[in-house]
């Protein structure tokens, strides 16, 4: 892996999906809006000071949602962070850098 570039897109694994529900609420928050579905679907990574994790996320009704959520490295102890996100996307949309 090259640091600073972004991976190839992978299946989303147990952690991805754990990362989506620590930044759900901010994204609730900033939508106004409840999410009943809210499942990761496929992910891209880059390495940086932490990593950014690119996620493509199913949020019910064919509709779906890019996340940009940063994770620090793990002797800062922070959770992750919601860095930005994309609404109103579609299953065959490519995750790429935002």
């Amino acid at each position: 892996m090259i640091a600073g570039g972004l991976t190839d897109a992978q299946p989303a694994t147990s952690d991805v999906q754990k990362l989506v529900d620590q930044v759900k609420p901010q994204i609730e928050e900033k939508e106004n809006k409840s999410y009943p579905v809210f499942n990761a679907i496929e992910f891209k990574t880059q390495v940086v000071a932490g990593i950014n994790y690119f996620i493509k996320v199913d949020v019910g009704e064919a509709v779906y949602m890019h996340l940009n959520v940063f994770q620090s490295l793990p002797q800062q102890h922070e959770g992750p962070s919601l860095s930005g996100y994309q609404t109103e996307k579609a299953a065959s949309d490519p995750l790429n850098y935002f």
